[in-house]
């Protein structure tokens, strides 16, 4: 009698879970990364589009980049939902025809599958978009799926362009990039002046391409996932150090919980996750990334092992 009680509440507890992951499904989703943007610079810059964004969704400034922080490593992990072990892409200097270590699975040649080939190969007729400042960024992906890709030559005109793509398109996955963040950290340091200002900045493109997805009326069917690939020692990053290492992770929109704090641990490769998670598509085996449920109301995941703030 017990044994056939537990099985029922097991069964019903799956049936309440699938149901809640079927009502928060979100039609849209809209990724912004900002190069080198560290924790530091938002908590030390005015940036009031990123403090609404926090109050009005899900957060944490402690969710941690792999290693090593370089940005091939990280966008690419961002969008495959793996880490280098998995993906091989070990450096800036990857490239399809140079490489150390081989992927562990091939969405194409010598590619790990992202997150753009899963909403091709899984989604009906979408529409996907990338639109991203370092053109660096333009060979981590599969060119066949994505139906909008654009590198422009500034941190302007790529939010003009997001603009633009979100108002017409409304994109079922828009991956938005920009750069200037990091080149302000190479060229005076991580935490000056000229670096906040670049934080301020960002903060004000991520206002334009907010206001795009407001105006496109599509708000609220539409999940933002607004993240960085690393942040920066001095005028440096790609080492081990905890200010090279730890990135923003902020979430808003369809069911996402308000001004919630997220208390558990959040990597890189869990980005790609969420997206997937978001737009109701199934990740494959090879992704070790974990979609941020806790983030989303109706999901209160605990073990005891929370986020040690440093």
């Amino acid at each position: 009698m017990n044994i056939l009680l537990t099985i029922g509440i097991l069964s019903l507890w799956s049936c309440v879970e699938k149901t809640t992951e079927q009502s928060q499904k979100a039609r849209h989703v809209v990724v912004i990364g900002f190069d080198g943007l560290s924790p530091d610079g938002l908590r030390n810059a005015d940036t009031p589009h990123f403090d609404r964004l926090m109050a009005e969704g899900a957060y944490t400034l402690n969710a941690r980049a792999v290693l090593p922080s370089s940005s091939s490593t990280n966008w690419a992990s961002m969008i495959m939902g793996a880490g280098p072990e998995q993906h091989g892409i070990t450096s800036n200097s990857w490239e399809k025809s140079n490489f150390v270590l081989p992927t562990v699975a091939e969405s194409e040649d010598f590619l790990f599958p992202t997150i753009f080939h899963l909403v091709e190969t899984q989604m009906e007729n979408p529409e996907v978009g990338a639109i991203y400042h370092w053109k660096g960024f333009g060979r981590l992906f599969e060119k066949s799926a994505v139906d909008y890709d654009v590198n422009p030559d500034t941190e302007e005109e790529t939010a003009r362009l997001a603009v633009a793509y979100i108002k017409s398109k409304k994109p079922d996955l828009t991956f938005v990039h920009f750069d200037h963040v990091d080149h302000e950290g190479h060229e005076f340091g991580h935490g000056t002046p000229e670096y906040y200002r670049s934080v301020e900045k960002a903060d004000r493109l991520l206002g334009e391409v907010m206001a795009a997805i407001k105006d496109s009326g599509m708000a609220n069917e539409t999940v933002v996932v607004v993240s960085a690939d690393h942040g920066g020692l001095g005028k440096e990053h790609g080492g081990e150090s905890l200010k090279e290492m730890e990135i923003p992770f902020i979430i808003w929109g369809k069911s996402v919980k308000k001004n919630h704090k997220l208390t558990h641990p959040v990597f890189q490769y869990d980005n790609a996750a969420t997206v997937a998670f978001a737009l109701g598509i199934k990740k494959p085996l090879a992704w070790i990334g974990r979609p941020v449920k806790n983030a989303f109301e109706g999901f209160d995941e605990t073990d005891g092992y929370p986020t040690v703030e440093r």
